[in-house]
């Protein structure tokens, strides 16, 4: 199921949210540019390594710079292809406006941050030992979600679902269509830890972090004032 739009209305301009989209595709402009090895070394050097947290004597035996904790910045803004930036970016142009005028600008991009800061920690808590690379903002879109359910989870999601190659598009609660998502990545997070890895290439537990973190933390970053009113005025 791909969302398409949802029904809440923002109330302000999501100044945060837009920036964040613009950062994230200049930065994936520029990996098109650095050819497929550059690219590789980019993402080592950028992404998140497990290994390179949980291992330093490994990390410095491999050529690895020292302070690798500041990549726990830096993924949140690589991204490994096409598919990838698109349906992120697009995850957060549909629901990061309406947390953002929730939180108010300043605190939504600290909260941001920091979901992607702890969707990486809880990936790399689990596969401790990985040497993969992991790229991207879904972990910090993760939060945005996370967020998203708690502060409106009586709005509807408007979603597109392929059946025999034929789009069929439908609404759903918004309660009902993001704990699915979230039901999701916690049952491939477990396959993955069953398969000793992760085949596909998507770091589930980064998801499943970012969004248990926006869950419990949105409310210690939610604008004060705001009355229930505001925050359910759907179209």
């Amino acid at each position: 199921m791909f969302p398409i739009r949802d029904s809440i209305r923002s109330r302000t301009v999501p100044v945060v949210t837009r920036t964040l989209i613009v950062l994230n595709v200049i930065v994936f402009f520029y990996e098109l540019l650095v050819g497929k090895e550059g690219l590789e070394n980019l993402f080592y050097l950028f992404g998140v390594v497990p290994a390179r947290l949980t291992h330093p004597g490994w990390a410095a035996h491999v050529g690895f710079p020292g302070g690798a904790f500041w990549t726990l910045l830096t993924y949140q803004f690589l991204h490994g292809g096409w598919l990838h930036i698109i349906a992120n970016m697009w995850a957060l142009w549909i629901f990061g406006d309406n947390v953002e005028d929730a939180m108010g600008h300043f605190r939504y991009a600290v909260f941001y941050i920091f979901c992607g800061v702890v969707a990486a920690l809880t990936q790399t808590f689990i596969q401790s030992g990985s040497t993969v690379p992991s790229v991207g903002a879904s972990g910090a879109i993760a939060g945005v979600l996370g967020a998203y359910l708690i502060f409106y989870p009586t709005a509807w999601v408007e979603v597109v679902f392929p059946i025999f190659f034929f789009p069929f598009f439908f609404e759903l609660p918004a309660v009902l269509y993001l704990g699915f998502w979230f039901l999701t990545q916690v049952f491939s997070g477990t396959q993955s830890l069953a398969r000793r890895g992760d085949a596909s290439g998507i770091a589930f537990w980064a998801h499943v972090g970012g969004f248990a973190a926006g869950m419990l933390l949105c409310h210690a970053f939610k604008r004060k004032g705001r009355s229930r009113r505001d925050e359910f005025w759907a179209e």
